[in-house]
Order: structure tokens, then C-alpha cells, then sequence
């Protein structure tokens, strides 16, 4: 049972659209890692098709604006034909708006993992569980990846305060998914950061919805090195 506003509000909107078969939790929520004002709200719906992006954009338009309201309620929409192709475009909200991205292997080793079932074909039937090798390959491609690219770009991790916080408990996660084969929750991956005591202390701390402030020099210093280690590891 999923007990948010949010996910009910957009859950009864949903249900009476003939094309959406299922409705899932994963992210944060799934794991009971959720964190109200901090974490977003992270859902995939299962469709007959492609979906009617003008209504979708519609609904949650009108939800963000009411008891979605600084929820962060983001859904990929994901038709039954494409849902075991890892690369295909799917209509996704998030932030305010409608992209097309993939549901990559991450979210489907969540909701095969942890996924909770809103309405429809229960989770793990809906989505066939992944490896953990195939995790292992999916959070090395991650890393090399953006955060190759990014570890490039050494000013984005001044000019753009939020990447430092968000890489340092990505790299954690990239790391343990790496040797592991499973899945770190951010507020555990806080614990594995590559940073000084006093830098986790301050991300436990705003983990947990206390806007304590980071030193953005010396922040971007730690997780820059981070990363590029990081990545020069899992390159390897």
C-alpha cells in the first residue's frame, strides 16, 4: 500500500484512462529512503501504446499545481511493446515537464527489487527482475558516462552547486552497485562518500531536509576528486 497524496491524486487520475494497464512506485519510496521536501517522487506507468502526451502533460500540470505541489512527482510512461528495450524513448515527467528518456537498467533493478504495485499486474511481473551483473554494467556505464564527461568540465562543479552533493553520493552508489551487484540508497550512500567527516556530517544533514549550507570551493574540490577517481577506477 502507497500511502502519498500525491501518488493517490495521480493513481485516480490514471485509472480512469482506458490505455494505462499498471501504475508502480520505485526510487525512494520504494525503498523507504523518502524523504518529504528533498526526495522525488519517482513513478512508471505501463501503457497500451503510446500515451496521449497532451492529457499526460494536462494531468500532471494540474497536479503540480495542487497536492503535488513540491512533490517533485515525476512517471515514465512506458507501453507494454518497448517495456524490455532498455534504449527506447519513453514520455517521462519530471520537474515540470514532458522529456523522452529510457528507463534504464537502475530504475528496473528498483522496481524489480523494491517496486511497489499501485494498480495493474503486480511489479515483479510486470517487470522481469534484472542481474546483478547487469547492475554492475549499468552503474559502470553511468559513471563513465555523464561523470566522465563531467569530470572534464572542472568549473561545472563550481558554477552548478548542486552537482558536487549529488556526485558524491553517486559515486558511493557507483561504486558498491560496481562490486556488489546491488543497489545503495542515497542516505546509505552518505555513509560510503569519499568525503571529510565534517562534508558527510553536512550531507546527513541536508539529507534529512536541514539546508545546512556547503562551502562550494572546497565542496567542489572533494567531489570533483571523487569523481575523477572514481571513474578512472571503473575505466579500469
Amino acid at each position: 500500500m502507497v500511502d502519498h497524496p500525491a501518488v493517490a491524486a495521480l493513481a485516480d487520475r490514471l485509472a480512469t484512462l482506458p490505455w494505462v494497464r499498471g501504475l508502480y512506485v520505485a526510487g525512494s519510496l520504494a525503498t523507504h529512503d523518502h524523504v518529504p521536501g528533498v526526495s522525488d517522487l519517482d513513478l512508471v506507468a505501463l501503457t497500451d501504446g503510446p500515451p496521449d502526451t497532451v492529457l499526460l502533460t494536462r494531468i500532471h500540470g494540474e497536479l503540480d499545481a495542487g497536492v503535488a505541489a513540491g512533490a517533485d512527482l515525476g512517471c515514465a510512461y512506458v507501453a507494454t511493446d518497448r517495456r524490455d528495450d532498455h534504449e527506447a524513448q519513453h514520455p517521462t515527467w519530471t520537474h515540470g515537464r514532458l522529456v523522452h528518456r529510457p528507463l534504464t537498467t537502475i530504475p528496473r533493478a528498483e522496481l524489480a527489487a523494491h517496486g511497489l504495485t499501485v494498480f495493474g499486474d503486480d511489479v515483479r511481473t510486470a517487470f522481469p527482475p534484472v542481474t546483478a551483473d547487469d547492475i554492475r554494467r549499468a552503474s559502470r556505464a553511468e559513471v563513465c558516462g555523464y561523470w566522465a564527461d563531467a569530470v572534464r568540465h572542472p568549473a561545472w562543479w563550481i558554477l552548478e552547486p548542486e552537482i558536487p552533493e549529488l556526485s558524491l553520493t553517486a559515486m558511493a552508489r557507483g561504486r558498491y552497485a560496481a562490486e556488489h551487484g546491488r543497489l545503495l540508497t542515497k542516505t546509505a550512500a552518505i555513509e560510503l562518500a569519499d568525503a571529510p567527516p565534517w562534508l558527510r556530517d553536512r550531507l546527513r544533514a541536508r539529507r534529512r531536509g536541514d539546508p545546512a549550507p556547503l562551502p562550494r570551493l572546497r565542496t567542489a574540490w572533494f567531489a570533483w576528486n571523487d569523481a575523477r577517481r572514481t571513474v578512472g577506477a571503473l575505466r579500469r
